[in-house]
């Protein structure tokens, strides 16, 4: 009797093991498929989000003209610099920039030879009394190939460029954010080391990576943190803006365009017949917009968005 009633206690209790274990087996295979659950439909609320918010392409080519194009992205900066020999980059001020795309190179030879082809357009020294023979006479002088920058061109003309191309001049305030790469604070596009100019610009006699007396073809350098080339030497670069010298002073903090009015307009850079000075990524110069400023001016283009 005793031996009977342990062995239906003994099932009783597998029983009710037995039918625990399958409760909580039940509850944990529940929770689990709740958590699996939960997570794709996280990841599909990302992948949706992804969709919808692309991230825009680095790197691209722009169509119309051939040119490698970079994503500068928007930021702030402190624009000017306290530098000996710089008043009219005083006073150093913050400046916010939306993000847009810039040529990683300076406008060629080659390039501006199609936009004269397909434009029918007359550079100013056409307009000016020069045969378009004798134009590309004095450009082949300092600028031999096509994958030299173009030079002899004036604002004008880098403006006329820019709008066959569908794209623009940058401001002041895009060049120099560009120009810096992300570096905050310093003189150069690559820094404050005037040991390494040469591996970075063309300018003033030759030397290192710099052996050539007249502009370099395009990218022969390295290039600076935004993968731009040239943004030092080479040739001054046109930007859109009128140049006013004490501009800084009432200068917008988002987006500056520049004074609504001037008689000359910017350049920056520097060029492959200067000194260290005009290389500092602060330096401004400027001249008539009709001016070709001999073989030294020369452009590049920007873009707000995708062709």
């Amino acid at each position: 009797m005793m031996v009977q009633r342990s062995v239906v206690f003994l099932l009783v209790l597998m029983v009710i093991f037995v039918g625990c274990g399958e409760e909580i087996a039940d509850d944990e295979d529940k929770a689990v498929k709740d958590l699996v659950k939960d997570e794709v439909l996280v990841e599909d609320e990302v992948l949706v989000e992804d969709e919808v918010v692309a991230d825009p392409e680095k790197k691209i080519t722009w169509e119309k003209d051939g040119s490698k194009m970079v994503l500068i992205p928007g930021g702030s900066f402190q624009m000017g610099d306290h530098l000996d020999k710089m008043p009219n980059a005083l006073p150093v001020h913050k400046v916010e920039l939306d993000g847009f795309y810039m040529d990683s190179h300076q406008i060629t030879v080659g390039q501006f030879k199609r936009f004269l082809k397909e434009s029918g357009y007359k550079p100013e020294a056409v307009k000016g009394g020069w045969e378009i023979n004798r134009f590309w006479n004095e450009v082949e002088k300092d600028s031999p190939a096509d994958k030299h920058p173009v030079i002899y061109v004036s604002w004008n003309d880098a403006t006329a460029y820019a709008k066959w191309a569908g794209k623009r001049l940058p401001t002041e305030a895009e060049w120099e954010y560009a120009a810096r790469g992300g570096r905050v604070g310093k003189r150069y596009p690559w820094g404050d080391d005037e040991k390494v100019v040469r591996d970075y610009a063309n300018y003033k006699r030759t030397g290192g990576r710099d052996k050539w007396d007249r502009t370099a073809p395009v990218g022969s350098f390295k290039p600076n943190g935004y993968s731009l080339y040239d943004m030092a030497g080479n040739v001054w670069e046109w930007c859109a803006d009128w140049y006013d010298e004490n501009y800084y002073s009432k200068s917008p903090l988002r987006n500056p365009q520049g004074p609504s009015s001037g008689s000359t307009r910017v350049l920056r850079g520097g060029h492959w017949t200067s000194g260290t000075l005009t290389l500092r990524v602060a330096y401004r110069l400027s001249n008539t917009p009709n001016r070709r400023l001999n073989p030294n001016s020369g452009f590049r283009c920007v873009s707000d968005s995708l062709p």
